[in-house]
């Protein structure tokens, strides 16, 4: 077997890790999928997020030309995407409003975002994530900049994911997120850079720089949020992160076109 033989082996396993760990289309692998195989696969993330968000727009497309508004539209694109990842980062996004919110110490933070029941704090986030991803792809109104704005978002969100996880330590011994160890920085450059990719397609330049900034500020808030909350990081708080940048990335898409 070549080098390039070997490595494009490589490539594909790691596709095939990231696929199953983000969404719930089932494909075929040998052995179950670990926490230290998703870490040495993160760098596919903003590939994956960008055939989610593909998908989505497929379904708009397909409301569109079936005359649908472009509010149900935009709520069945949505809706595709939560089946398809079975609501893993909204998931996240519950739990860590819960536990930030709802907690009074580290230990007991930890211990509420473990729950899998969803209080107050996060039912109100969900309900506002899907309001705002919802009514940004509303306003875009049309199937071009509907599927340019989802790629770009799930690919541009799930790429701050590695470098996230690389930066801050996790805040418990066990967990998706301590088994699987961090990202190498190898790993969290390539993911980025991806996810730049796929924003320089959707936005051009300007706007994807605005888009990675905010982006990348998005990063430093969470970063600074869970350390001083829980001394580290979570599962959940990079869903969390991952819809934030979800959100910001459909407002981005939304300003440009005002």
């Amino acid at each position: 077997m070549t080098d390039a033989e070997t490595w494009l082996r490589g490539v594909a396993a790691d596709l095939r890790i990231g696929v199953l760990f983000s969404t719930r289309i089932p494909l075929p692998h040998a052995t179950p999928v670990g926490g230290a195989d998703v870490a040495g696969a993160s760098w596919t993330l903003p590939v994956i997020g960008a055939l989610i968000g593909l998908l989505g727009a497929s379904v708009y497309r397909l409301a569109f030309a079936l005359n649908l508004p472009p509010l149900i539209g935009a709520a069945l694109a949505v809706t595709t995407t939560l089946f398809v990842t079975g609501g893993l980062h909204e998931d996240g996004l519950a739990d860590t409003l819960d536990g930030f919110g709802g907690g009074g110490d580290r230990e007991r933070k930890l211990e509420i975002m473990r729950d899998s029941r969803v209080g107050t704090y996060g039912a109100c986030g969900l309900v506002l994530s899907l309001l705002l991803r919802v009514g940004a792809l509303a306003s875009l109104a049309g199937p071009a900049p509907v599927a340019l704005a989802l790629i770009a978002a799930h690919a541009g969100a799930r790429a701050m994911l590695p470098l996230f996880l690389a930066l801050v330590p996790p805040a418990r011994p066990d967990g998706l997120s301590a088994g699987a160890g961090r990202p190498t920085q190898t790993n969290a450059a390539a993911a980025v850079l991806l996810g730049f990719v796929f924003l320089l397609a959707s936005f051009g330049t300007a706007g994807s720089v605005v888009a990675l900034l905010l982006l990348l500020a998005a990063l430093a808030v969470m970063r600074r949020l869970c350390l001083h909350q829980i001394g580290g990081q979570t599962g959940d708080v990079a869903g969390a992160l991952e819809q934030v940048g979800e959100i910001v990335i459909l407002l981005t898409a939304v300003a440009e076109r005002a």
